[in-house]
């Protein structure tokens, strides 16, 4: 009705104004009678106002979605009604909402390119390292555990650069099925076997049941845990030697949880610590931190429907829970 008002106010003042003229111009021609001018003055107030209802009536749809925001890209498809005004809003917005649609998919097709363009270069890049692993294995010590401490850097940085590509896609990347998180955790502490070796921090694994299972991704679960396991040891390093995994059930819930001993996060850092590229003052002091490492963590939980729980302290380590719901909980057999 606002907006009825104002396009119609300058036809308003108009109008008012005739209203007043008519009556001022009998007076003014010697005519003294009242009734008459005010009799003039109602009837140009009654056509007016007749006018403007029929207007606002006719165009009321019209004037409501002008007012009403669009919620949903299925709602600039819906017809107004047949006015000509409304006519041509309508085709301003089918117009507008295939442009839409053809700009979203020329983009979405530019970043499915992209991300197969980084699927098949990470791939790519992992056979030259494998050729230069086995080319340092025929090679005398320190070099030889120099090139592969190098190459394990790499394979690293390839992999995270992968999943990040894979993460727009994720959801259709899902294979949802029951996981023993002991098995995965074996798996996880074997594929970094010499991470730990060669930065001195070993795992200690410390497990309620050994049947413990939950309802998710396993391949997205291995990245996650992997991520949350060289965290703890990058900033365990130097500081002590031993990272604590314990599984085990609570309140009818899976944890897995990481715990290391190692220089902790400060309190203003620990709400912040999740977003991406943020690097707060421990990643100041190490300079190899990317600030993707715990973003991709947060971001593949959620997609997981998994919770994440962080507890740190300066100087006396950090502790990272993965929460797996009851509805994802198989728990034991």
């Amino acid at each position: 009705m606002r907006l009825f008002i104002r396009e119609h106010l300058l036809l308003i003042v108009i109008q008012l104004c005739q209203c007043v003229i008519a009556p001022l111009l009998f007076w003014l021609d010697g005519y003294r009678g009242i009734g008459v001018s005010m009799y003039a003055f109602f009837l140009s107030v009654v056509l007016l106002t007749g006018f403007l209802i029929y207007r606002y009536r006719s165009r009321k749809n019209f004037y409501e979605r002008l007012q009403n925001p669009i919620k949903t890209l299925d709602e600039s498809l819906k017809i107004t009604d047949h006015t000509p005004i409304s006519e041509a809003l309508d085709e301003l917005l089918m117009n507008q909402y295939r442009l839409y649609q053809n700009e979203l998919q020329k983009a979405e097709e530019r970043q499915d390119e992209h991300l197969l363009f980084m699927d098949r270069w990470v791939h790519q890049m992992k056979t030259p390292l494998s050729v230069i692993e086995l080319t340092a294995q025929t090679l005398d010590e320190p070099e030889s555990s120099s090139i592969r401490e190098e190459t394990d850097r790499m394979r690293n940085g390839l992999n995270t650069v992968l999943y990040m590509a894979r993460l727009r896609t994720i959801t259709e990347d899902f294979q949802i099925k029951p996981v023993t998180l002991s098995k995965l955790v074996h798996d996880v502490n074997q594929e970094n076997k010499r991470f730990y070796i060669r930065n001195e921090v070993y795992p200690k694994l410390n497990e309620e049941n050994e049947k413990i299972t939950v309802e998710t991704d396993e391949k997205w679960l291995f990245f996650l845990f992997t991520q949350l396991v060289q965290n703890a040891v990058n900033y365990s390093t130097g500081k002590t030697k031993q990272l604590d995994i314990s599984i085990y059930e609570r309140e009818a819930e899976a944890v897995l949880e990481v715990k290391d001993y190692g220089v902790g996060i400060p309190i203003v850092d620990q709400k912040r610590v999740f977003r991406k590229f943020y690097t707060g003052e421990n990643g100041r002091k190490y300079r190899e931190s990317t600030g993707m490492g715990l973003y991709l963590v947060k971001e593949v939980a959620d997609r997981l429907e998994h919770r994440l729980e962080l507890d740190s302290a300066v100087g006396e380590g950090t502790t990272i829970r993965i929460i797996f719901s009851k509805t994802q909980n198989l728990t034991s057999m």
